[in-house]
């Protein structure tokens, strides 16, 4: 991740009447640390420096300090502290501190500070780190640079709730303060059999604070990669949770088989469904336990995360889509027993498309995981069309980092748990068979009795349906969905159910892909 002033770029900028850029920085003081002059800013820069990048050959970025930057390895890099008075925005609600250079994170990234339409380079200071507990004899090198920033809770405040780090990966913690899904600018060519995954990267950030709103921060970045370039605008405003509206353009530089937007990241091992695979004390492990989509004919869909023996990937082929995400719908403390991770807290983070999308696909990613630390959730926005080289798209939509959906389901109820076991009955198994249950609550189900004649409707590609029933639990208002499905045969089995009253729909769909080997 390159700071573009030191790169070929300069002769773009040059051509662009952003000469400027190319000047050597003069340090400045500033409040936290040193700042280089100011230099006129807006999003059309940031434009425009994209686009004259797709037309240049792609450069692969300096690796400064290699030995020194691949020594830092995650355990070093977390004990490597910033000092807090070289913060910037020291006093404001959101100081801003930058991330430190290492193994996973090496390249360096240029940050910038806006105000008032100008922008200022902000100057690496070793002095600004703490580096006692690393045992580092060597002095620290004067223009190390960093691997991106991020965004405190308050003045002096240990914890973050917004961070970019890494290639063009970002964050927020979300209503509950505790990190969990990620989110990324683009994916390009992933878990596709033949071609490699490229993974472009922000290589420059403008940071600004939002006149007269101290909860908003407006965040640009230059995207660059391979295969294209882009510029990134996030208007960031967190209050109850954190809301992102982006806004994005890409210019393509070469074919793309698989161009995916607005990419989420998420882990998922182990959950209430495939308990078979638990290989820990906990009862569940997951930063996500589910897809949630809202289609654009108004559908909605819950699909239940697996890890799977090996790469699946599954499309949900849709048309000017209402919005989807990776969900955590389990906020019980009981249901994971952590009290150091606090899954229960993990953000949901949904994706709401700002105009017309047109025809494509969600596109679900699931990778085999048999730990906690590996993201093997991936979800994107396909196009139907794949973007032609030489072309230019542009992109808009919101991220929603909550406990919830941003716009719950009203005229139906939500799945909130799925379980599977043998089939058959207690004592009398079924051979060969599975039993799914089931759980729905909300919506029209809230005004419904025990007696009410409410019905599964239950479809799958192989096998027997056996024994379904819908029925309200005890002493509640959720309903359970039963049934056997009894010598199922196949690879994958995409099982759909919804519950009905007569001829109204009463629930979203759980859409389910059953893995018989893995039962």
């Amino acid at each position: 991740m390159p700071d573009l002033s030191r790169r070929g770029l300069l002769t773009a900028a040059a051509a662009l009447g952003l000469a400027s850029l190319a000047q050597p920085v003069t340090a400045l003081r500033a409040q936290g640390l040193e700042l280089g002059p100011p230099e006129p800013f807006d999003f059309e820069l940031v434009r425009s420096l994209a686009r004259s990048l797709a037309a240049l050959p792609h450069v692969e970025p300096p690796l400064t300090h290699e030995d020194f930057v691949r020594s830092i390895n995650p355990h070093r890099h977390g004990r490597i502290r910033f000092k807090p008075e070289y913060e910037i925005w020291q006093e404001s609600l959101f100081p801003l501190r930058p991330h430190h250079r290492g193994h996973w994170f090496p390249y360096p990234v240029g940050l910038n500070i806006v105000e008032d339409g100008q922008a200022r380079k902000l100057i690496f200071n070793p002095d600004a780190f703490d580096y006692s507990e690393l045992g580092i004899e060597e002095p620290i090198p004067d223009d190390l640079g960093f691997a991106g920033f991020r965004l405190m809770n308050g003045p002096e405040s240990t914890r973050d709730w917004l961070s970019f780090l890494g290639a063009s990966y970002f964050r927020a913690s979300g209503e509950q303060d505790q990190y969990g899904a990620s989110a990324r600018a683009v994916a390009i060519d992933t878990a596709l059999p033949e071609r490699e995954e490229e993974f472009p990267y922000f290589s420059r950030f403008w940071v600004e604070r939002a006149p007269q709103d101290s909860r908003r921060v407006l965040v640009y970045a230059l995207l660059e990669g391979a295969s294209l370039t882009g510029a990134y605008r996030f208007d960031i405003r967190y209050e109850r949770g954190v809301v992102m509206e982006v806004e994005s353009e890409l210019s393509i530089r070469k074919s793309i088989e698989r161009l995916g937007f607005s990419p989420l990241t998420s882990m998922y091992w182990f959950g209430q469904h495939d308990r078979e695979q638990a290989a820990d004390w906990r009862p569940r492990i997951h930063d996500s336990d589910g897809l949630a989509m809202w289609t654009g004919a108004g559908e909605r869909i819950w699909r239940p995360l697996n890890n799977p023996g090996g790469l699946r990937s599954n499309s949900f082929l849709d048309t000017s889509p209402r919005g989807f995400g990776l969900m955590q719908r389990e906020r019980r403390f009981d249901a994971y027993q952590d009290d150091s991770h606090f899954y229960e807290r993990r953000p949901s983070v949904w994706v709401e498309p700002l105009g017309d999308w047109g025809s494509g696909s969600v596109q679900l990613i699931e990778i085999p995981t048999d730990h906690e630390d590996m993201d093997n959730i991936v979800a994107f926005w396909v196009p139907q069309t794949p973007p032609e080289p030489g072309s230019r798209l542009s992109l808009s939509y919101r991220l929603h980092w909550l406990a919830e959906e941003p716009y719950p389901p009203r005229a139906v109820a939500r799945v909130v748990a799925t379980r599977s076991g043998p089939a058959g009955v207690p004592g009398n198994r079924t051979e060969n068979g599975r039993k799914f249950v089931i759980d729905f609550e909300g919506g029209p189900l809230e005004e419904l009795v025990r007696s009410e004649p409410v019905e599964p409707v239950i479809s799958a590609p192989s096998g027997e349906i056996q024994g379904p029933y819908a029925i309200q639990i005890v002493g509640t208002n959720r309903w359970r969905a039963v049934f056997d499905l009894v010598g199922a045969e196949g690879d994958a089995l995409d099982l759909r159910l919804y519950l009905r009253l007569g001829k109204k729909t009463l629930s979203e769909t759980w859409l389910y892909q059953y893995l018989p080997q893995q039962a």
